[in-house]
């Protein structure tokens, strides 16, 4: 990797970072504080609400922003055209949304779901207003000002939801805090953008765009209905109750996995579609970014999967201990996050969306019997289930992607099991450490996370592990430099 091609990828990583802890980090809080006041069920009426919302929000974005970035000169007539675009869609599924909240609130038997819906769907259009400003900054790696803007918005819509929730208002803070996110967010990106659309639609650009948005769209929103089918199956045959403990397990164990895919993917698209022609560095930077991802990955996820019981307890109370097999198993599940999403980028970067989107129907048509079966025998055999499917997903994006750049899943392995082996050291010694003290769920947690970061320090250390040490050096290299331009730095 050039030197200048690794000051354009860490900056980038660097800020989308930061914007992560900074805007995501806040909203795990948020999300903490409101457990600790709401119940359950609030979260299962809320998760009910959200699949339709979210698969509404598929078809409004349309898959246009890969498309967008990909694109080497967009001009503004291609960024005013997708914003048309999306305005149109918005308010078209917002209506949509509104006179079918009827029906949806009587598939799950909750007559309170369609005030919910017909509220919550005014998302679809505050949403349609900040697609194309988000995009515009992704492609010019401006992930200072998107790290700036994501703070803003959590500080607003959290401050919002908490107080409404300490009122008294139950599943509205919920609303509140989804409506509330979209709103500040594409008022936060209009103020500190300085782009403005013309009004004039190109339909030769919207057919030229949607040749290759259109398939991800498409897998996007299988992807979607295939995520909230959990959601819908649970609601449906289980309970709002079951869903609110399933939804919480989801947020706390596939928190840390969906983020710091949201990281590495976000930047490695952009700076890897600047470099899809020489096939040589974009593997060599492609491995990198995998390495690094997956030393990170494993280490929190199995991490996490390894304290669940004392971080419940602490964290949200007593009450949502049922959350803590669901969230461990979904630790697992979220180990593939990262990895299926940045195999399946190389495809999207050389233009094979069509490649794309038959691998996603293939791997939903394989999950089909496993959510079948899991509805009969339990949410748990459903969760198991996912795993298998995350490590089928796996095998066949990596079968298929690692053709374009020579790199097959035999050398992917090879590259990223010295950081699950030491992974899986740390969090074995996490376990044995919980079955053989007896303390307080505080003290524990604490105990545990200082064993584990031991053990990884250590074996990182005496193993050398290459990754580890790139790591290391960059963020010394850091520390060093701020050092010398500020002799008060430390």
């Amino acid at each position: 990797m050039s030197d200048t091609l690794k000051q354009k990828t860490f900056s980038g990583f660097s800020w989308s970072f930061l914007d992560t802890v900074a805007s995501h980090g806040l909203n795990f809080v948020i999300g903490v504080i409101l457990a600790r006041i709401l119940s359950p069920r609030d979260f299962g009426l809320a998760g009910m609400m959200i699949i339709f919302i979210t698969i509404s929000n598929s078809f409004v974005s349309g898959g246009f922003g890969k498309a967008l970035i990909r694109k080497r000169d967009c001009s503004n007539q291609d960024y005013s055209t997708v914003f048309i675009y999306n305005i149109v869609l918005g308010i078209v599924f917002y209506f949509i949304l509104f006179f079918s909240s009827g029906f949806i609130s009587s598939i799950f038997s909750e007559p309170q779901l369609q005030s919910l819906v017909q509220v919550a769907g005014i998302i679809l259009i505050f949403h349609s207003l900040g697609v194309v400003p988000e995009i515009i900054l992704f492609k010019i790696i401006d992930f200072k000002t998107h790290a700036k803007i994501s703070f803003a918005t959590s500080i607003c819509y959290g401050s919002i939801a908490i107080t409404m929730a300490l009122l008294g208002y139950g599943v509205w803070s919920l609303v509140a805090l989804s409506v509330s996110r979209f709103a500040f967010k594409s008022l936060f990106l209009w103020r500190w953008i300085s782009w403005r659309p013309v009004w004039m639609f190109s339909e030769r650009l919207f057919r030229e765009l949607f040749r290759y948005s259109s398939k991800i769209m498409i897998s996007n929103l299988i992807e979607l209905i295939y995520n909230n089918l959990y959601y819908f199956v649970i609601g449906k045959y289980f309970s709002t109750i079951e869903l609110g403990y399933y939804i919480k397990a989801d947020q706390l164990g596939l928190f840390p996995s969906k983020y710091l895919n949201n990281i590495f993917s976000r930047v490695s698209f952009t700076i890897l579609s600047g470099i899809q022609e020489d096939k040589i560095k974009f593997r060599e930077t492609y491995r990198q970014i995998l390495r690094s991802m997956m030393l990170v990955t494993f280490i929190v996820m199995m991490g996490i999967a390894a304290i669940a019981k004392p971080l419940i307890i602490v964290l949200i109370g007593n009450k949502w201990l049922p959350v803590v097999i669901y969230m461990q198993m979904l630790c697992v599940v979220g180990i593939f996050f990262p990895l299926n999403s940045l195999n399946v980028n190389i495809l999207l970067i050389y233009g094979r969306s069509d490649i794309y989107l038959k691998l996603e129907i293939v791997k939903k048509i394989i999950i089909l019997p496993i959510i079948v079966t899991g509805i009969y025998l339990g949410i748990e055999v459903m969760i198991a289930g996912m795993i298998i499917h995350a490590i089928i997903s796996y095998y066949l994006n990596i079968h298929f992607s690692g053709k374009f750049i020579d790199y097959s899943f035999y050398m992917q392995i090879r590259d990223i099991l010295p950081s699950f082996l030491v992974a899986l050291a740390v969090s074995s010694s996490i376990f044995f450490v919980e079955k053989s003290v007896t303390v307080s769920p505080f003290v524990l947690l604490i105990i545990s996370i200082a064993i584990g970061t031991g053990v990884g320090f250590v074996l990182f250390e005496i193993f050398k592990i290459r990754d580890y040490l790139f790591l290391k050096q960059y963020l010394l290299k850091k520390i060093i430099s701020k050092d010398q331009n500020n002799p008060d730095f430390l």
